[in-house]
């Protein structure tokens, strides 16, 4: 890494949590006293990701747009290969759309706050009856019009290439009803791999698929939706992510 990329990566490192105190802030005051609008208040996460994306020498392309109608609830479903994989579909992703987030996250100080603020979806990630409960909840605010990011893989891929899908966050889109819509992270792994804190910086391309609807779907049917959509997440996906064997 050149000195002037090593500058600017331990830049973004350190403006990062600066940057993010301050979003939170302002999404909250926007939401409970200016504005009062949750929908409104989304301007500043989106500018937080692209702001950070810019901290971090990263150039983001987005293809597909033309596939999504701006009024509908979707469920994107997509590749995880990088904490980059946040910031870049936060700043650049062309829709409206909530984060499902584990809920210890939204005990944190202002953060936490400002993700409540905003109509950020917690779900419990434990076993039980409180997970099955927060899984419907969830699955009802998407219903009711909130658009969500989920990754099936669970983590960030340790290679960069599409891990298998685990069917519980599968369910959540059978459980919504709302079509599905695949998503390719490429280059993201290059930016910023896993295990690494330094960004490299580089172009990503987020390839927006065709929606899938899932109506027809149900509980006995996760794990063909699963390798559906897997199917669909690799054929958008650069040959250095996809997976090694056929989905």
């Amino acid at each position: 890494m050149s000195p002037l990329k090593l500058l600017r990566a331990l830049l973004a490192l350190c403006i990062v949590p600066f940057l993010t105190l301050v979003v939170s802030l302002v999404s909250y005051a926007d939401v409970h006293w200016w504005r009062k609008s949750s929908t409104k208040a989304l301007q500043f996460p989106r500018l937080w990701g692209k702001v950070t994306c810019w901290f971090a020498g990263i150039d983001v392309q987005v293809e597909g747009r033309e596939n999504l109608q701006p009024e509908e609830t979707y469920i994107f479903v997509g590749n995880h290969t990088s904490q980059t994989d946040i910031m870049t579909f936060q700043g650049y992703m062309p829709h409206d759309f909530r984060w499902i987030a584990k809920k210890e996250l939204f005990a944190i100080p202002f953060f936490g706050a400002a993700m409540k603020a905003v109509k950020f979806i917690p779900i419990d990630r434990s076993r039980g009856r409180q997970a099955v409960k927060s899984l419907n909840d969830a699955a009802q605010r998407i219903a009711e019009g909130s658009s969500v990011l989920i990754f099936p893989e669970g983590t960030r891929s340790p290679d960069g290439r599409l891990q298998p899908f685990k069917t519980g966050a599968i369910m959540l889109a059978i459980k919504a009803g709302v079509p599905v819509v695949p998503v390719g992270f490429n280059g993201n792994y290059q930016v910023l791999p896993k295990g690494s804190v330094l960004s490299r910086g580089g172009n990503v391309v987020l390839r927006i698929g065709q929606p899938m609807p899932t109506k027809n779907f149900q509980a006995r049917d996760k794990q063909e939706l699963a390798l559906k959509l897997r199917e669909q997440v690799a054929s958008l996906l650069d040959q250095c992510h996809k997976p090694l064997s056929p989905p």
